[in-house]
């Protein structure tokens, strides 16, 4: 082959490249998931403004300079406090691992696995709250199915003696998935059979939840050697196994949390009956004409998403606290809305949104410590990334990205849709 032959093939593979190069990122720029990154870096941006204008130095600096400086300082104090919070401080980790100190180790490591403790119950309400979404249905009583969850494992956890762990431990983490079932079932049925609205009824449904948690922990599960309204604590069989001393508290519920997702992306996108449920989720009419039973997938996937609710009320009772006490939510239900919607509806998306709020949750501890920024600040930053996802037609015209194929904005969308 000659010397000129050789130069243009290599020049057609070098084009043919750039070309799909080109392709790919022309692409991706259309992609829901690109809408997604630079919604969330579209947050931080506008948390950060945020930061600069409620800092009362920048308004007592002498100089216009001087004031954009100190704005800038406290931005970057605050996402610093921010990453070290939520991931660790490099210098630390690296010091502790010289030093081959156990302890050291530990403490250095902390704040990432306590940042994977903060994400699990998120993964699991999360994946019932998308569950939901793919099947047409608004789970909104994700937090009541939680206590309720909580509630049951709490139970088994005490009540269930004598038992080795690895049976215990299951059937603990099976009662809370039962309790969130059985608690997601009535407003299933009563969707399938009366056409009775789903987001009202699972409203009602947490505020049964609650006042039912409270008059159980201050009656037959209360503490008789505590005055507050408490549990006593569950059986030491019954606790998730934790991998590390303390002061870390990473646990084997983060694990079962993956394997919770893995299992529902299964579920929806490679068997026969998951595609009934997206089916239905996506045009309840046309599903009906194919012959598909609305009722029964409406029943079951209100149930499924009731179980992985209940499932984040037990780890947090099996995993963390090993008790229950009144109001030991901290609205997970309520932010895995968001966390969905961030998420796609899609586990993986579920698992990688649930990671960051855990971060952000975590991160925000030390951020209002250190910075003296107050914690509420990653609600806000929550809430810019929801209403950029909830909006996407606002970050496509602020960087100028095409807008997607029909046919992938309507597949997106169809989660929303009610029956």
């Amino acid at each position: 082959m000659s010397k000129e032959k050789l130069t243009n093939q290599t020049d057609d593979i070098q084009a043919a490249k750039k070309d799909v190069g080109k392709t790919f990122l022309e692409e991706f720029s259309k992609s829901s998931t690109m809408v997604t990154i630079l919604a969330i870096i579209s947050g931080l941006i506008l948390g950060g403004l945020l930061v600069a204008l409620t800092t009362e130095e920048v308004y007592t600096a002498p100089s216009l300079g001087q004031g954009l400086r100190v704005a800038l300082n406290a931005i970057w104090k605050t996402y610093e406090a921010l990453f070290t919070g939520g991931i660790g401080t490099p210098s630390k980790i690296v010091a502790a691992l010289q030093s081959g100190d156990a302890v050291d180790i530990r403490r250095a490591f902390n704040p990432f696995f306590e940042s994977l403790v903060a994400a699990t119950p998120y993964i699991f309400a999360g994946l019932a709250v998308a569950l939901g979404f793919q099947v047409g249905l608004f789970n909104i009583g994700a937090e009541g199915q939680i206590f309720i969850g909580a509630l049951c494992a709490v139970a088994a956890g005490i009540y269930l003696k004598g038992l080795p762990g690895i049976i215990h431990v299951p059937l603990a983490m099976g009662a809370g998935a039962l309790g969130g079932a059985i608690w997601g079932f009535i407003p299933g049925l009563l969707k399938a059979k009366t056409g009775a609205h789903e987001v009202i009824n699972s409203i009602m449904m947490n505020y049964i939840a609650f006042r039912l948690s409270e008059f159980i922990l201050t009656g037959v599960l209360k503490d008789p050697e505590r005055f507050v309204p408490v549990s006593a604590p569950i059986q030491e069989s019954a606790e998730l196994h934790r991998f590390f001393q303390a002061p870390i508290r990473f646990h084997s519920g983060f694990f079962i949390a993956l394997v919770m997702a893995l299992l529902v992306y299964i579920l929806l996108y490679k068997t026969t009956w998951g595609f009934e449920l997206r089916t239905v989720g996506a045009n309840s009419n046309a599903a009906r004409y194919a012959g598909m039973n609305i009722v029964f997938n409406t029943v079951i996937a209100m149930s499924l998403s009731g179980a992985l609710a209940g499932m984040a009320g037990a780890n947090e009772v099996l995993g963390i606290n090993h008790n229950l006490a009144v109001a030991f939510s901290s609205g997970y239900g309520f932010d895995a809305i968001a966390l969905a919607l961030i998420g796609k509806n899609h586990p993986l998306g579920v698992v990688l949104a649930g990671l960051l709020f855990g971060f952000l949750r975590n991160g925000a501890v030390q951020m209002q410590l250190t910075a003296g920024i107050p914690i509420d600040i990653i609600s806000i930053l929550q809430a810019f990334i929801l209403a950029f996802i909830a909006a996407p037609a606002i970050i496509r015209t602020i960087y100028r990205l095409k807008e997607p194929d029909f046919e992938e904005a309507a597949v997106k969308l169809s989660g929303w849709g009610g029956n």
